[in-house]
Formats: structure tokens, C-alpha cells, sequence
């Protein structure tokens, strides 16, 4: 009789990660990345402190900025009419805090704005060349905000036809019309037609009010534009035109006949018997 051996069957043994549950598996993952997860929260870390300190910085630049703005515009608005010695002491001062603003903190929102007091300030405070080259800075630096562009570029030539700069003054004024989004334009149209009255070149005065009346119709100068268009449409009218008196002879007198007393005027022959 004959046995048979029997063989033991094989199971095959399970891995021991197959063992673990997932969170004995997750603290398993974390232990041997520990090194790169410490160095990867440490740069996050070090960044926010970074971002957080930037924030409170900008944020404490900007409140000192604001206060020197506040308190620059307080002299400049608050000057009394009655006492220009006084006036002009606090437009000093007004000057001398924007200063501050735009050189010390270039970089806060309040800038732009302290930079465009500061030209007004000069040019009233009869330092024009200085305001000339505070407006052109302001172009340089900031010229990327269209709206407070055409207002700095509209005093800087004001600030030309202070000095007498006719030209650099309607370059500044026609500048403005090519600004995308420039909200002035209507009040630069006036300006120019004006400017052009006065140089007595009443088509190009004519010219700038009809754009102006066209292109805004709303506008507050519309108005005084469409009188301004009459009344040089009438001067343009040939039948406006006073014919000029030509001289012409003097006309002949007829002569008045003598007057008779009785008497012949000339000598008559008498007769002799």
C-alpha cells in the first residue's frame, strides 16, 4: 500500500506596507520625508513673514504719507484772503510738506496726488518754472492714470500762458485731446478756441467750437460755445461786410443870377440928339 506525501500548500506571506492602515501609512510618508517637509514649511513660513512684513510696511509708509498730505492741504486750502503775509507762509509750508510726500514716499497711492498740489502750489506761489517741472515729472512717473494726466497737462499750460509761452501752451492743451480717457477734453476745446479768437484767427476759434459742441453736447461750455459759433458765423457772413465810402468830386454849384436894382449892371450909350 502506497502513501502520498503531502506537500504543504505555499501562501505567499503579505507585504508588510499592505499590513498598515492608511494612517500608520500617511505618518510612515511623513517620517521619511521628514527633512524635505521641514525645509518646505520653513520657506513657506519665512515667505509669509516676508509678505506680512512688506504689508505692515506699505501700510505704515502710507498712513505717514497720508497725514503729511492731509496736513500740506490744510495750509494750502485753508490760506486767508485777508493777510497775504500769512497766506504766503502757509503756501510755503504747503509746499515744502508735499516735498515730502513725493520725495520720501514715492511709492504709496498718496503720492500722484501730493505731486499734482505741489505744481498748483508752485505756480501760484510764482514759482512757475519749478511748477513746469514738477507737472512734466508727474507726466514722466505717473502717466499711466489718463484722468489726472489731462488735468496736470491742462495746468501745465496754464502754467505756459503764465510765462508768456503761447506755442508751448496750445501744445499742452492739443496733447490733451490725444489721451485715451482724458475726462477734460470739452473744457480744452474751449480753451483752444479761445486761444485762437485772441490771435484773431476766427476759423480756427470756430473750428474748436463746433468739435466741442458736436462731441459733447452735455458739457458745461457747450452753451457759451454755440453763442460764440453765431456771433462768428455773423463776422464770417460777406453780407456783414461794411462797403467802404468812396470819395466822389464835388458837385457844381449852379450860379445864382444878380440881383436887379432898377439899374442896368452895365453901361448903356445914350443918344445924342
Amino acid at each position: 500500500m502506497s502513501y502520498r506525501i503531502k506537500a504543504p500548500a505555499k501562501a505567499d506571506p503579505l507585504d508588510e506596507t499592505h499590513l498598515l492602515s492608511g494612517v500608520e501609512r500617511f505618518l510612515l510618508i511623513l517620517q521619511e520625508q521628514r527633512r524635505a517637509l521641514l525645509v518646505g514649511l520653513g520657506v513657506v513660513l519665512v515667505a509669509g513673514a516676508v509678505v506680512t512684513g512688506v504689508i505692515w510696511y506699505d501700510y505704515q509708509t502710507t498712513l505717514k504719507a497720508r497725514e503729511l498730505d492731509q496736513e500740506a492741504t490744510l495750509h494750502y486750502f485753508n490760506r486767508p484772503a485777508d493777510d497775504p503775509k500769512k497766506a504766503h507762509e502757509q503756501l510755503t509750508q504747503a509746499i515744502s510738506l508735499y516735498k515730502q510726500v513725493v520725495d520720501q514716499y514715492p511709492r504709496t497711492p498718496v503720492a500722484p496726488l501730493a505731486l499734482f498740489h505741489l505744481g498748483n502750489a508752485q505756480a501760484l506761489g510764482n514759482e512757475v518754472d519749478a511748477g513746469i517741472e514738477t507737472y512734466k515729472r508727474f507726466m514722466l512717473l505717473y502717466g499711466s492714470n489718463p484722468s489726472l494726466l489731462g488735468l496736470v497737462q491742462q495746468r501745465l499750460a496754464y502754467a505756459y500762458l503764465g510765462k508768456g509761452d503761447r506755442d508751448q501752451a496750445v501744445k499742452a492743451f492739443a496733447g490733451i485731446l490725444d489721451i485715451p480717457g482724458a475726462h477734460n477734453k470739452d473744457h480744452v476745446l474751449f480753451e483752444l478756441a479761445k486761444m485762437e479768437e485772441s490771435q484773431s484767427r476766427p476759423e480756427g476759434g470756430l473750428a474748436h467750437y463746433q468739435n466741442l459742441i458736436k462731441n459733447y453736447p452735455n458739457s458745461p461750455f457747450t452753451s457759451e460755445a454755440a453763442v460764440r459759433v453765431k456771433v462768428l458765423e455773423v463776422k464770417k457772413s460777406p453780407d456783414n461786410v461794411t462797403p467802404v465810402p468812396t470819395a466822389s468830386p464835388p458837385a457844381v454849384q449852379p450860379e445864382s443870377p444878380a440881383k436887379s436894382s432898377g439899374k442896368s449892371g452895365a453901361p448903356t450909350s445914350q443918344k445924342k440928339p
